[in-house]
């Protein structure tokens, strides 16, 4: 049975999330936690039309942290007072810790990528292409860098955006996933909002189905449903998959960690994971 703290009051210390569409898993992950562990926290998901005003209530109210999501993960950064060097290295947030005023942006979508990709075995040989020129992307994109990969093209229809991401990473960069020329991809990785559970694509492929026949691991960020379009034509294909149920759960752990001080056990955080998702 979970242990939960008697009330809120005067004392308890909030942590908050800022989107566009904002979701549950936050929320019921953090929660579960501060019940689990005892801590008189209080998670609650926003979203803004005011980012100027949102960001500078954490700093008058003493919120503790706030978990950053598109598309307010570059527009942040002129607002907040330094960057840690997981955000400095790609310019672009997904965190914000409040200390006594002082707003410092992370990035721990970079730091779960480059976990997963050595959690998985994928060796930094393997060829890769991603799709996606936003935030996030630069998170990937540049945990790949990072990672050792050397063999990569950046896919996006955003022409500046993703120019700027490939040849910043050191990579080559295309408009679109049709007709990929040269060698397959031997992993694939979707960074966009395709197969996203309620939005516009929800149904729809980020990479057609010969590339996926053609690769080894498929790769997609996108966190709900926990089985993306891509993902399940992937398993269908027999392919390895790395999921973004897996990149949230890691983000969200060590935003927690971040905001708290507390390194749940394992078993806690397996179960603040399965809590969230059936929400």
């Amino acid at each position: 049975m979970l242990r939960t703290v008697n009330r809120i009051g005067k004392d308890t210390t909030l942590c908050m999330s800022l989107a566009a569409r904002p979701g549950n898993f936050g929320t019921r992950f953090h929660n579960h936690l501060y019940a689990a562990l005892g801590l008189d926290y209080l998670y609650k998901a926003f979203t803004t039309r005011d980012l100027p005003g949102a960001i500078g209530g954490i700093r008058a109210l003493g919120i503790r942290g706030c978990a950053v999501s598109m598309p307010f993960k570059e527009a942040c950064i002129p607002l907040l007072d330094a960057l840690a060097p997981s955000a400095a290295a790609i310019m672009s947030v997904n965190t914000i810790v409040n200390t006594d005023g002082h707003l410092v942006g992370h990035n721990t979508d970079y730091a779960a990528v480059a976990e997963l990709l050595q959690r998985h075995g994928v060796a930094p040989e393997t060829r890769f292409a991603a799709r996606g020129s936003g935030g996030m992307a630069k998170a990937v994109v540049s945990a790949l860098r990072d990672s050792g990969f050397r063999q990569g093209t950046v896919i996006a229809r955003n022409a500046e955006a993703g120019r700027a991401l490939a040849e910043g990473c050191g990579y080559d960069w295309r408009a679109g996933p049709d007709g990929m020329s040269g060698e397959p991809a031997e992993m694939l990785v979707n960074i966009t909002p395709i197969g996203m559970q309620g939005g516009p694509e929800a149904e729809g492929l980020a990479f057609p189905g010969e590339a996926i026949a053609a690769a080894r691991i498929v790769f997609d960020v996108v966190a709900l449903p926990p089985e993306t379009p891509l993902i399940r034509a992937a398993r269908a294909a027999g392919k390895a998959v790395i999921t973004g149920a897996e990149v949230i759960v890691l983000q969200a752990l060590r935003q927690f960690v971040l905001y708290t001080g507390v390194t749940p056990e394992a078993e806690q955080v397996a179960a603040a994971a399965a809590y969230a998702r059936a929400g």
